[in-house]
Parts: structure tokens; C-alpha cells; sequence
């Protein structure tokens, strides 16, 4: 079965958020006190969570993504893994992580089932990683990393949010990495968020990222897979890894988005950037399935052809990151 849209695409990608909490305070993505955790009535069971996750696969969904906040922290994770791996008919089962904890639990997210990691990644310098995750070990993560390849996961994907006047001065350090390295680094653009009403003077365009880049380093276009993210991807001539561009604002990929992405409390969202969602708790309440299908259906067949970041006066407001699993 595929979920095709109003628009002509197909929607094979969920991006499962199994909670709001972090252990970092990135300064983008969550305010310094943190934020008011989800009651415990308010965020669904992995009994729930799976049943969305096999509805969804029984649809047309083929990859998922497990997110959070930093999803690590909620226990019982590793169980509900590898329930999810055993869904009939999910293709790829993956996971976002910040790389705190991945040290100790790299080798059991493997054996439940977790096919590749993408771990974020804001800075390589020690300082800087603790000024924007607001205290977080820089240490830890290079450790997860490590971690990840000693349990036989493949080459990880990190992902840098970049920042001008923060860590944009890192574009080459990260690129290098992939030199000897066989990592897939993804650059970012910055986003609108709820913390920060001067976002756009921070952001920078995915074409300033690469030309500086490309004035150091020659670069070669990478065709990307089928059920690949919308990172447009390089290579250095002669390197181990890649680099990708990823770019929602300047060079928006809505015409080939191929997600839905579903909260810890249970909305269900056609688009990052959307006001609108969907609340499943009603539908899960209900032991049949055929209302939860519905509604998943609605949802795809309502997504929007396109955001409209980028224009004035779009009526689009700035994005809860943690809330949602970016």
C-alpha cells in the first residue's frame, strides 16, 4: 500500500517523538529552566506509541524515525525498540539523538534493532558546545560516537544547526571531519523559534554554507537514496564521508517532503512549520483501528504543498523544537 498526498507525494517517512524531555538546554531549541514536562496522562505509552507506529506502517509508512526532546532519557526505551523492529512491512527503523547517553546504550539500541544513529552536534570546541547546549560534555558525545561504530552501527550522520556569530567559524572543522572520517556531516540552517525573535540574523543561507566550504574544499553532488531526509549531499574530492546542505527556509524541499511526524502527547502533524494538528489520544481510546487509520489517512491527504517561512506576514509562527522532534 502507498500514502500518496494531495500534491502527488509519497509519504513513506514518520518521525515518532517518545518524549519532550532533554538532559541539554540547547539554546535553540529549549529555555534555560527548561520547560514544564508533560503530565503523565498527557504523553502516550509505548503501547500507544507502537500502535500508532503499526497503523501507520500498515498505511504505506516504511521508515521511522524514533525522536524526542532527547528520546535516550525515557525509560524502557531499548523494549520498545525492538517491538517496533518487529512491525511486518517497516524498512528502516532509526534515531536522533544528542549523543549523551549513547555511550552505554549504543550496543543495546543495535541489538533491538536500530539500523542507523544521527547524532546532533552544534560545535567541536569544548566552550562553545557548553555555551550552546548550556553545560552539555562535548566529551560524552565524541565517546557515543565512538561508541556507535565499536557496536557495528554503519558511519553516523551528525547534524550541526548552524549559527552565525556562534558557530559558523566551525563550517571547515566540520567538513574536515569527513576527510578521514566515512561520517555524513549535515549542515542546518538555522530556524524561527520560539526563543528567538531575531532568528534571521543568525541564520545563514545553505548556499553561503557551501561556497565557503567549496572555496576550501572541492565538492561533488551525491545522488541521495529513495527514502533519504532532505539533505541535498557532497562529497570532497577523496574523502571518506559526505557533507549535506540542509536548507527549510532559504531552498525549501516541501515538493519532495515525504514525512509526518507524531508528538509525545499524540499530535499528528502534516509539516514542521504547520499551526495545525491533529490530537490522537480520542482515536487510541478506541480499540478499533479504523478511526486512527482515518485520521492518519486526513492528515496526508491535508499536508501542505509548501510553508511559507520565508515570506512576510505568512501567519506562520516560530517552531517549539523540543515539543515536536524537529
Amino acid at each position: 500500500m502507498k500514502l500518496i498526498d494531495s500534491h502527488g507525494r509519497r509519504i513513506n517517512y514518520l518521525r515518532l517523538s517518545v518524549t519532550d524531555r532533554c538532559n541539554l538546554r540547547c539554546s535553540y531549541c529549549m529555555p534555560a529552566e527548561g520547560i514544564p514536562s508533560l503530565q503523565h496522562g498527557d504523553m502516550l505509552s509505548y503501547e500507544e506509541l507502537h500502535r500508532v507506529a503499526s497503523e501507520a506502517v500498515s498505511l504505506g509508512i516504511e521508515k521511522i524515525r524514533i525522536t524526542g526532546g532527547e528520546p535516550l532519557v525515557r525509560k524502557g526505551l531499548i523494549g520498545f525498540i525492538e517491538r517496533l523492529a518487529s512491525i511486518p512491512g517497516l524498512k528502516e527503523l532509526v534515531l536522533t539523538t544528542n549523543g549523551i547517553l549513547l555511550r552505554e546504550m549504543a550496543l543495546p539500541l543495535r541489538r533491538a534493532g536500530v539500523q542507523r544513529l544521527n547524532i546532533s552536534l552544534d560545535s567541536l570546541n569544548p566552550t562553545t558546545f557548553a555555551a550552546i547546549t548550556r553545560g552539555g560534555n562535548l566529551g560524552k558525545v565524541l565517546d557515543g560516537i565512538a561508541a556507535a561504530g565499536e557496536a557495528g552501527f554503519p558511519p553516523v550522520k551528525i547534524n550541526m544547526v548552524v549559527m552565525r556569530g556562534v558557530n559558523d567559524h566551525e563550517l571547515l572543522d566540520f567538513a574536515s571531519l569527513t576527510l578521514d572520517n566515512p561520517y555524513t556531516v549535515r549542515f542546518i540552517e538555522y530556524m524561527p523559534t520560539l526563543l528567538d525573535t531575531d532568528w534571521n540574523s543568525r541564520s545563514l543561507e545553505g548556499r553561503e554554507i557551501l561556497e565557503r566550504i567549496g572555496a576550501h574544499y572541492p565538492l561533488l553532488p551525491l545522488v541521495s537514496a529513495e527514502m533519504a531526509g532532505p539533505s541535498r549531499n557532497f562529497k570532497i574530492g577523496g574523502a571518506a564521508g559526505a557533507i549535506g546542505i540542509i536548507t527549510p527556509i532559504s531552498g525549501h524541499f516541501c515538493e519532495s517532503c515525504n514525512r509526518i511526524r507524531v508528538t509525545a502527547s499524540g499530535l499528528v502533524k502534516g509539516c514542521l512549520f504547520a499551526n495545525e494538528a491533529v490530537d490522537l489520544k480520542p482515536y487510541l481510546r478506541n480499540t478499533e483501528n479504523g478511526d486512527l487509520r482515518e485520521i492518519m489517512r486526513r492528515i496526508v491527504m491535508e499536508k501542505p504543498g509548501r510553508h511559507h517561512l520565508a515570506e512576510e506576514d505568512s501567519g506562520h509562527g516560530t517552531v517549539a523544537m523540543s515539543r515536536i522532534g524537529g
